[in-house]
């Protein structure tokens, strides 16, 4: 029999499928249990593995209940301590623990004894009641599932930094990122974005405020598992396909090549458009508030890209969207090249598509993003290039976007993750 308790083997499948794309409810059903019961285990750990279902770094295994049955049957036998330890191979502090921890004292409290055989009235001791497999299995369990302390927990000052930073509408990994560089001799002042996503997911930990999911890109107070792409629109005449732009657009290293598109709102009536530079992620936003007919488009980006220096106008990289049905004109009028991407195919402008989610914590889904003026529109582009960019050491857009036009392209090195 394995040493893994029933319970938590199931509960172990259920999250392997939540990891493989598995929805909470068909995950349920697909180990055994309800979906309602899949949908609670889902929210009541915030959408995140528990880890507590198979702790690392232990040097041995937690006791099996085939260990804590011969347990039972050598206390109910009187055997001592040393000699079941022998039996089992485990350390004699391994099982007087166990029997301290998970047996069942009858009036008296002492320690576990060979000579108390059962019934002996002097120990108070119940050998074949005082300890049982089964009881202290369930007790191991709920042991193992209480929430920890973690490092946020522990360490004030670290939290009141993680906050503040949040508030700030930073990722929790850029805040990892931030305090490493900020603290590089201080471990006590760092932490990984994992422990500060459980922080936030997992509240029985009780190490940041709810209300603070509200400032991560999501607005989530749960994990969500990762959806496939949404069906795109027809194409566009005259276009371009991604596959004729040149290679250097792709490795990011020269600056110049664009990625773009739209951010619906409410209702499909409002519009903001978004320009990222491959390079530098350097963030643009286009002021599109009641329209988005092709010549509106046209205009505004024109405009936009028209004040742009002429080394940073080479290609511009959008999906096919029917607002782009004046790319001809917008190629013309503002000097760069225009390609488009395949259908279903959002990773081919990965930059724009990360940006688009980091804007939804400043324009939410399902609202009037009309209301939004262009100078709002403005200072959001301006606080998201300063935010500091894991591929970039923790550098920021701006910094490298100005670093970029102050030396000449042949001697710019840029990161080229994606």
């Amino acid at each position: 029999m394995s040493g893994e308790p029933q319970l938590l083997s199931v509960q172990r499948r259920f999250w392997e499928l939540i990891a493989a794309g598995v929805s909470s409810e068909d995950a349920g059903v697909a180990v055994g249990v309800s979906a309602t019961c899949g949908s609670k285990w889902f929210r009541r750990f915030g959408g995140v593995n528990p880890r507590w279902v198979a702790p690392q770094g232990q040097k041995r295994p937690r006791l099996s209940i085939d260990e804590r049955e011969q347990i039972m049957i050598g206390t109910a036998q009187g055997e001592s301590i040393r000699s079941m330890a022998a039996r089992l191979g485990r350390a004699p502090s391994t099982v007087m623990r166990e029997i301290a921890h998970n047996g069942v004292m009858r009036g008296h409290v002492g320690r576990y004894r060979a000579r108390y055989r059962f019934g002996a009235r002097r120990a108070g001791w119940d050998a074949k009641s005082g300890y049982s497999a089964r009881i202290a299995q369930l007790r191991s369990e709920q042991r193992a599932r209480r929430p920890k302390t973690g490092k946020l927990g522990r360490c004030p000052a670290l939290r009141t930094e993680v906050q503040a930073w949040l508030v700030k509408k930073f990722s929790p990994e850029q805040i990892a990122g931030e305090l490493a560089r900020t603290y590089p001799d201080r471990p006590e002042m760092q932490v990984s974005h994992e422990t500060i996503y459980k922080a936030l997911y997992v509240q029985g930990r009780g190490e940041l405020r709810r209300e603070l999911t509200k400032c991560l890109r999501t607005g989530r107070a749960l994990r969500k598992p990762r959806h496939r792409s949404r069906a795109g629109s027809g194409r566009i005449p005259g276009m371009v396909n991604i596959s004729e732009r040149p290679a250097e657009a792709a490795d990011r290293a020269v600056p110049g090549h664009w990625e773009g598109d739209l951010i619906i709102g409410k209702n499909q009536r409002s519009q903001i458009g978004t320009l990222v530079e491959r390079s530098t992620g350097f963030v643009q936003l286009l002021h599109l508030p009641t329209r988005r007919d092709p010549e509106t488009v046209a205009e505004v980006m024109v405009t936009t890209i028209q004040a742009l220096p002429e080394t940073l106008r080479k290609t511009l990289t959008w999906d096919q969207g029917s607002e782009m049905a004046a790319h001809a004109r917008i190629s013309v009028d503002a000097g760069i090249d225009i390609y488009f991407c395949d259908p279903h195919s959002p990773w081919q402008r990965g930059s724009n598509e990360n940006t688009n989610g980091l804007l939804r914590q400043y324009f939410p889904k399902g609202t009037d993003l009309s209301v939004h003026s262009a100078d709002y529109l403005a200072e959001v582009a301006a606080e998201l290039n300063e935010r500091p960019r894991k591929r970039f050491d923790w550098d920021n857009p701006t910094n490298r976007l100005n670093q970029l036009l102050q030396s000449p392209p042949t001697e710019t090195t840029v990161a080229t993750k994606p």
